[in-house]
């Protein structure tokens, strides 16, 4: 509910799909930003409720209900191209029909998200000041953008001036920032507000841990586990033969079981056929599948774990919040493409802890990350908070409500 004159922050992002990181980011400003009344906003109309999201309205539609302050909440939104938000927004079959559709076709395919988002936008996720009233703050916090050398002319001129106009803008990895300097835009690095999340939401997270699916996997393996995530990225036979090789030799020789599960619903996410098949290639009793879908499940089965490794970048920072061991998967497909995983670990993690690793390179990685003091992983975490609220407070009396 709505304090009496206060204007509400409107936060848009991605949270209007089921992806860990962006269900988890309206709660983590809402948490940050205790004294501010909100409004969450994505692409389309959403409720999310059920798997611990967010009821979220159309960015159209929110901004006519009273001026606001928009906050980019944070994500990659600076590299997410309309035809990619658009697929993304769909369901599975019909996601699948658009794709063999129009992957092939970028003139078509850019026409169709166009009707499908209702907007001309090529980076529809980047509001520009043409969505705040006129004495509203735009702000984008931590946003990534790793991919922005392979934006095409146009994309990367609307983002220009978005993030030129925005009274603030802070961005999560050096590669974005580094790109960002190139068009002569030079703003701060702050980490993803999900490095927060142990701080704000930490009684709600253990509670998770004693029931349901997290209690479960606790007493399968009362030893520990490692809580292991891979995209569809990874559905090819040798991707899969060599993840579950990798996957095997570590827990065999860390004494863990390995639990497997999903941090998106949203297409060109995870595929839960992939589990099954994993399944079948790992002796018997080595691991099992998570069944929840469900936000603090996911962070309470991350937090209860003795490492993570996963493909999702919001998997690798939960587990950094935590203090825990943790190794990224490189996709089979990821090529020379920049990686959002290797750059934000470069920017923010000790030189000790592994970054992005393919399947093949998983045991010696794991070993790596398990042998690393406790210390040393609490202390990144801490030094990680520190920087993140200094970001906030300097943005976060932009749009601070008036005082009494």
């Amino acid at each position: 509910m709505k304090s009496p004159g206060k204007t509400p922050l409107l936060l848009f992002g991605a949270f209007d799909r089921h992806n860990f990181g962006d269900l988890l980011f309206p709660h983590l400003m809402t948490a940050l930003l205790p004294d501010s009344s909100f409004e969450f906003a994505g692409l389309a109309a959403r409720d999310l409720r059920s798997f611990g999201g967010h009821r979220v309205r159309a960015l159209a539609a929110a901004g006519k209900v009273q001026p606001a302050h928009l906050i980019h909440a944070g994500g990659e939104l600076l590299s997410c191209s309309a035809y990619q938000a658009a697929v993304m927004l769909l369901d599975p079959a019909t996601a699948a029909a658009a794709i063999a559709r129009y992957d092939d076709d970028p003139v078509a395919a850019a026409a169709w998200a166009a009707r499908q988002l209702g907007t001309a936008r090529s980076l529809p996720y980047v509001a520009g000041r043409d969505a705040v009233a006129p004495a509203g703050r735009l702000i984008f916090n931590a946003v990534g953008g790793v991919e922005w050398t392979l934006l095409s002319d146009v994309q990367r001129a609307e983002a220009r001036t978005a993030i030129g106009l925005a009274d603030w803008a802070s961005v999560r990895d050096h590669v974005t920032r580094d790109a960002l300097r190139r068009e002569g835009i030079d703003v701060p690095l702050c980490p993803d507000p999900a490095v927060m999340v142990a701080d704000c939401f930490g009684e709600m997270i253990r509670r998770h841990q004693q029931q349901g699916a997290v209690t479960a996997m606790r007493e399968a393996y009362p030893l520990g586990y490692l809580a292991c995530q891979f995209s569809a990225d990874f559905g090819d036979d040798a991707s899969l033969d060599a993840l579950a090789q990798g996957l095997a030799r570590a827990s065999a020789e860390a004494g863990l079981g390995l639990v497997l599960f999903r941090a998106g619903g949203a297409p060109w996410h995870d595929d839960p056929e992939l589990h099954e098949k994993v399944l079948r290639r790992l002796p018997p009793g080595t691991a099992r599948r998570f069944p929840s879908l469900h936000l603090w499940d996911i962070c309470a089965l991350i937090a209860a774990s003795r490492g993570v490794v996963s493909s999702s970048l919001h998997g690798r920072i939960v587990a950094l919040a935590y203090g825990l061991p943790r190794v990224s998967l490189l996709s089979p497909q990821q090529g020379s493409r920049p990686d959002k995983l290797t750059a934000f670990a470069e920017t923010w993690e000790p030189d000790a802890v592994p970054r992005s690793v393919t399947v093949e390179q998983i045991e010696p990685a794991l070993r790596q990350a398990l042998a690393l003091p406790e210390s040393v992983l609490r202390e990144n975490a801490a030094q990680l908070r520190v920087q993140y609220r200094r970001s906030l407070a300097q943005w976060a009396k932009l749009v601070a409500p008036p005082s009494e």
